[in-house]
């Protein structure tokens, strides 16, 4: 079961860039843009919380776990 980022349909819906997230969260497009594709390790908290607050959103809307069927 991997878990699925779900960053891009968040900045979809918000109608927002990778840019200007990465001006409001203070975190670098490149930082980012590897959480988005999942390549990430791991995400801090303060920086999954600033995530959050910026799209206005909860974790769960941008981490999911994909389920085997």
């Amino acid at each position: 079961m991997p878990i699925v980022i779900n960053l891009d349909v968040m900045l979809a819906r918000r109608k927002m860039s990778l840019t200007e997230l990465s001006e409001k969260v203070g975190v670098t497009i490149v930082n980012l843009s590897i959480l988005k594709t999942g390549k990430a390790k791991g995400v801090r908290f303060d920086t999954l919380e600033a995530i959050c607050k910026a799209l206005d959103c909860k974790p769960g809307d941008i981490i999911d776990i994909e389920q085997n069927q």
